[in-house]
């Protein structure tokens, strides 16, 4: 996964297939922009006027959870 921010274009971008191909883009809602793949993954998301929809620390919103083989380990920020 992927998170970025063009703060030029105020544009976050939270990729999750890198390698995937894009066949869509839905507008979930007005400036969120969804990215899928053919067998319809989620791709990438992407939020227009970034700066005016999320807080100053996006990812302090965020619950991750990391898969490592067999286990699990919960990152809670």
């Amino acid at each position: 996964m992927k998170v970025m921010y063009d703060p030029e274009h105020d544009v976050l971008n939270i990729e999750f297939l890198e390698k995937e191909t894009i066949m869509d883009t839905i507008e979930y809602e007005e400036g969120i922009l969804i990215d899928y793949s053919k067998d319809r993954k989620i791709v990438s998301i992407e939020i227009l006027d970034a700066s005016t929809r999320i807080s100053h620390k996006p990812l302090d919103l965020v619950n991750l959870v990391i898969l490592d083989g067999s286990k699990k380990e919960m990152i809670a920020h």
